[in-house]
C-alpha cells in the first residue's frame, strides 16, 4: 500500500504542510524538524507524487492536447510523437477531443479554468482558432500543430505544403502525364490553398495550363474524394493524372476510377498527400508529412516555453518527402 503524506506527517509529528515544505526545499523549516521529516521519509519509503510536488511548485507537470477527433487518420502519429517527448521530461498528457462539439469544448474549458495543465498542444478543431488565441492571450502557453496555413500569433509547427505539391506536379510531368485534375480539401483551410498553388505553379512554370473545371473541392474524406472524381469524369475533359490533396481523397479517387473502368496508373495516375499507414498498403504515391516529428517538435517547443523561453510567431517548418509507389 502506498504511504501517504499524512502518514509521514503523523510519524514526524508535524503538519502535512510542513512535510510539503521539506519536500520542496523551502527554507522556512528549522533544521532539526526538516532532518526528522527526511528521516521518516527514508524509514517508511515515502515517494511523493510528481503531480503533488509540481502543484506545490505551481506546476501540474501535465500538458493538455486538444484535437478534433481520434478518428483522423494521422492524429495517433502526432500524439505519439508528442508523448515521447513529454514523458522523457517527466510530463503527463491530458487528451481532449471535440467529438461532441460545444459540449466537449465546454468540458475542456472547465479544465482550463481549473488549471489542470501547464500548457496546451492543439490540432485545431473546426471553428476554435479565436478561442485558442484567447487562451494564449490570457497567458496559457500554446503550440499549434499543423496550422493549415492560418499562421496564428503564437508558436506553431507546420510542414511544406506548397513544396510538397510542387514535387507531386514535377513527378507527374516527369512520368509523361499531360492532363491534370485536382481534388482539393475544404477551401477554408490554408493548407488547401498552399497545396493548390504549389501544384498549379509548378505546372505553370512548365507551360502547362489546368482547366478550372478540373479542380473540384472535396472534404478530405474517401467518399467525397470518389464523388469529386466522378464530377471530374463527368466534365468530359481529358485527364491522365489526379492530384488529391490528402490520401483519403486519393483512395476515393482510385475507387471511382476503378468503378468507371479506368485503370490506375495505366489510364490515370493518382497522387495523394500525408502518407498515412494505409497509403503503403494501397501502393499510393503520395507526399509524406512528418507527422510523428511534428508532434515531437511541438512538444519540445511547448516545453521550452514552460521553461521560460519567449514565444515566437514564426512557425517551425518541417519538410515533406515525396514517396513514389505504383499508383503514380
Amino acid at each position: 500500500m502506498r504511504v501517504t503524506i499524512a502518514e509521514v506527517a503523523q510519524r514526524a509529528q508535524v503538519s502535512k504542510a510542513t512535510v510539503s515544505r521539506v519536500l520542496n526545499g523551502k527554507p522556512d523549516v528549522d533544521a532539526a524538524t526538516a532532518a526528522r521529516v527526511r528521516q521518516v521519509i527514508a524509514d517508511v519509503g515515502y515517494v511523493p507524487s510528481a503531480r503533488a510536488v509540481g502543484l506545490a511548485r505551481g506546476r501540474a507537470r501535465t500538458v493538455g492536447m486538444l484535437v478534433p477527433s481520434l478518428t483522423w487518420p494521422w492524429t495517433g502519429e502526432v500524439v505519439q510523437g508528442a508523448v515521447d517527448e513529454l514523458e522523457a521530461e517527466g510530463y503527463g498528457l491530458l487528451l481532449y477531443t471535440v467529438n461532441r462539439g460545444a459540449e466537449s469544448l465546454a468540458q475542456f474549458a472547465s479544465h482550463v479554468s481549473a488549471k489542470a495543465f501547464d500548457g496546451l498542444l492543439v490540432i485545431e478543431p473546426p471553428d476554435t482558432l479565436s478561442y485558442i488565441e484567447t487562451l494564449h492571450d490570457q497567458g496559457l502557453p500554446v503550440v499549434m500543430i499543423d496550422d493549415r496555413g492560418s499562421r496564428p500569433g503564437f508558436p506553431s509547427v507546420c510542414t511544406t505544403n506548397r513544396e510538397g505539391a510542387q514535387a507531386a506536379a514535377q513527378h507527374l510531368m516527369a512520368a509523361g502525364r499531360t492532363g491534370f485534375a485536382v481534388v482539393t480539401g475544404p477551401s477554408n483551410f490554408g493548407c488547401v490553398r498552399e497545396r493548390l498553388d504549389g501544384f498549379l505553379d509548378a505546372l505553370g512554370d512548365a507551360g502547362v495550363h489546368v482547366d478550372p473545371r478540373l479542380v473540384v473541392e472535396g472534404d478530405f474524406g474517401t467518399d467525397r474524394g470518389a464523388v469529386a472524381t466522378e464530377k471530374l469524369m463527368a466534365t468530359g475533359l481529358r485527364f491522365d493524372a489526379v492530384f488529391a490533396q490528402n490520401d483519403l481523397s486519393a483512395l476515393g479517387a482510385m475507387r471511382a476510377l476503378a468503378a468507371a473502368g479506368r485503370k490506375v496508373p495505366d489510364d490515370v495516375a493518382v497522387v495523394g498527400f500525408d502518407d498515412i499507414p494505409i497509403a503503403a498498403h494501397a501502393e499510393l504515391t503520395t507526399v509524406r508529412q512528418p507527422m510523428r516529428e511534428m508532434g515531437e517538435a511541438a512538444a519540445r517547443l511547448l516545453l521550452s516555453r514552460l521553461e521560460g523561453a519567449a514565444p515566437t510567431r514564426e512557425p517551425v517548418v518541417l519538410p515533406t518527402t515525396f514517396v513514389a509507389r505504383r499508383s503514380g
